[in-house]
């Protein structure tokens, strides 16, 4: 018996050392395996992460700092906050939910050193298990501990295997000679983080049945970390939801429930009851404004700040 137990001592080992190195393999040498169970997307999916994280550390001291998910990065021009007075900074990337959210500021939130954070709160992201945007992540930042830390509270076997890969492309620098294209598709990086989609109207054809947010507790425990972080460091936040399209937004039975929830932890802004948008001139697609909606959304939001005296130097 004492034998067998050795064995096993010994064997997990090396079949965990095997694994490691078969998907550092399978990353090197794609195939049709890879596809299925390693998911590592440098430049990729749509929402210049890596463009971003790169500029961020040029960036510092800045008056506000929004995070969120593509409703930020493509909604939140920092070209019209800087109109107004604000210098900013835009860490949204594409379906980043909470897990994602307290990731980047664990990394970047004391060398930003923001007076404010604009945090986009779309309810969305509060459902998912956050698989995608871990991806995400993983393949267009360096990593670390919060990525392995983030990882294990997601508990999914291709992001165990993305971050494998991950840290072995990190150690070896093997993405030092990337770079990611200004325009791609439709889509522009502007400095400071924010992503400028080609103008495009949302043709409105869908009829929506009646939906309801299902909410991921694993999500709401990173957001009450978040915010935390916020109120240990001392800076002023706000929640905003960004306006998407009406006939979207009114077939979800329960947008009050996420509104009084919000609402308990600070200073909350539901922008599709606050602003009254045109479904077919102010959006591209049935979830994120055109460069005209964010447009209208930031001088909207740079105004209230202003005016309510939200911004506090």
């Amino acid at each position: 018996m004492k034998t067998f137990i050795k064995s096993i001592v010994k064997f997990v080992p090396f079949c965990l050392i095997t694994y490691i190195i078969l998907f550092i393999a399978l990353g090197t040498f794609p195939s049709k395996y890879l596809t299925s169970n390693l998911n590592y997307y440098i430049g990729s999916l749509g929402g210049h992460l890596y463009s971003r994280l790169k500029e961020v550390n040029e960036f510092n001291n800045v008056d506000i700092l929004f995070l969120g998910s593509s409703h930020a990065c493509r909604s939140f021009d920092p070209r019209v906050f800087e109109e107004n007075g604000f210098t900013s900074f835009n860490l949204g990337s594409s379906g980043q939910t909470p897990l994602q959210t307290e990731v980047l500021l664990n990394r970047y939130l004391k060398k930003l050193n923001p007076q404010l954070i604009i945090y986009e709160v779309y309810p969305k992201p509060f459902c998912y298990t956050g698989v995608e945007p871990a991806f995400d992540i993983i393949s267009n930042d360096k990593n670390d501990l919060y990525s392995i830390d983030m990882a294990l509270k997601i508990n999914n076997f291709k992001v165990y295997n993305t971050l494998i890969y991950g840290l072995f492309r990190d150690f070896f620098n093997l993405n030092a000679s990337f770079k990611e294209e200004k325009t791609k598709g439709d889509n522009t990086y502007i400095s400071g983080g924010y992503v400028e989609t080609k103008i495009a109207y949302y043709k409105n054809e869908n009829i929506y049945t009646e939906n309801k947010w299902g909410f991921n507790a694993t999500q709401f425990k990173a957001f009450e970390r978040i915010i935390s972080i916020f109120n240990e460091n001392n800076i002023d936040f706000i929640l905003v939801i960004v306006p998407f399209p009406a006939s979207l937004y009114n077939s979800y039975i329960n947008n009050y429930e996420f509104d009084s929830i919000m609402n308990n932890y600070g200073k909350y802004y539901n922008y599709n009851e606050i602003m009254h948008l045109n479904d077919s001139l102010d959006f591209y697609d049935n979830n994120h404004l055109n460069q005209i909606g964010a447009e209208k959304l930031s001088r909207k939001l740079a105004n209230d700040i202003k005016e309510q005296n939200l911004y506090k130097h």
